[in-house]
């Protein structure tokens, strides 16, 4: 492999993914094992789900990397100090983890006003909060101190257009997404010093099963087309390729901003 490709060049760098088992988050996982990343995806799903799961992740496994996955809760905090733990033992001397991709989607689609649903509560905003923002630095924290992170090391997080745009029932996640934003830039600095890189990528409207939990997402992704010189949606691939720009060693001198990727739709 070109030295210049990605900063998986020696075959001893893991990308570690957070929510990778659907959607944006294992649309990465495919593409950064294409590129020769080893692939360590963290995920919760039930049961009933495993199958479709399972079958995703033995494709990954076609691309002759490393692969391991953990079906536990990562916003827990005793499960992820044992995870880290597991890592720890499975790692090789030589091996680090270079990518970190947070891809948490667990948030309460609730309005704040209704006569017939459950508004949002102050608890509500806190797990929301907690799960797709605070998580982001809880895992970063927890990775350094335990010195699995490489030299140069890369953390990707996704935002939304609701980040400065209100939505009905998206309140809680808007808080998040804005929080997780700063949160971001302020990891970028100061964690500069450890040859860490962090942004966040503003995808567009995608069809994923995330977001087809939000209430109107139907009207969303009509409104989406009309406005996308492009005439379509933002796909998980089109994501995944950006993650992977950015863990290219040309891409090293990006740290604490936010992409957009959208094909323009934000444009109007």
């Amino acid at each position: 492999m070109n030295s210049t490709k990605s900063i998986a060049v020696a075959k001893n760098v893991w990308a570690l993914i957070l929510g990778g088992s659907h959607g944006i988050g294992l649309a990465t996982a495919k593409k950064l094992a294409a590129e020769g990343f080893n692939i360590c995806i963290v995920h919760r799903d039930r049961r009933s789900d495993l199958e479709v799961v399972n079958r995703n992740f033995k494709e990954i496994t076609l691309s002759a990397i490393k692969f391991k996955s953990y079906n536990i809760d990562a916003v827990n905090p005793l499960k992820r100090k044992e995870l880290i733990q597991d890592i720890k033992t499975c790692l090789l001397p030589n091996e680090k983890i270079g990518v970190l991709v947070h891809s948490i989607a667990k948030g309460n689609l609730k309005p704040m006003l209704s006569d017939k649903e459950k508004e949002l509560d102050n608890q509500d905003f806190h797990l929301t909060l907690d799960a797709m923002a605070l998580s982001l630095y809880d895992w970063t924290k927890a990775l350094i101190v335990n010195a699995l992170f490489a030299e140069d090391t890369r953390i990707i997080s996704f935002t939304s257009e609701g980040n400065s745009k209100a939505w009905a029932n998206y309140g809680a996640v808007s808080v998040a997404k804005a929080a997780l934003e700063a949160l971001m830039r302020n990891m970028a600095l100061e964690f500069a010093p450890l040859g860490i890189k962090v942004n966040c990528i503003q995808a567009g409207i995608t069809d994923t099963r995330s977001f087809k939990m939000i209430p109107g997402s139907n009207k969303l992704k009509e409104n989406a087309l009309i406005r996308n010189p492009n005439l379509r949606l933002t796909k998980p691939k089109d994501i995944a390729n950006v993650v992977y720009l950015l863990c290219r060693k040309e891409a090293q001198w990006i740290t604490g901003t936010v992409i957009k990727v959208d094909g323009g739709e934000s444009l109007r």
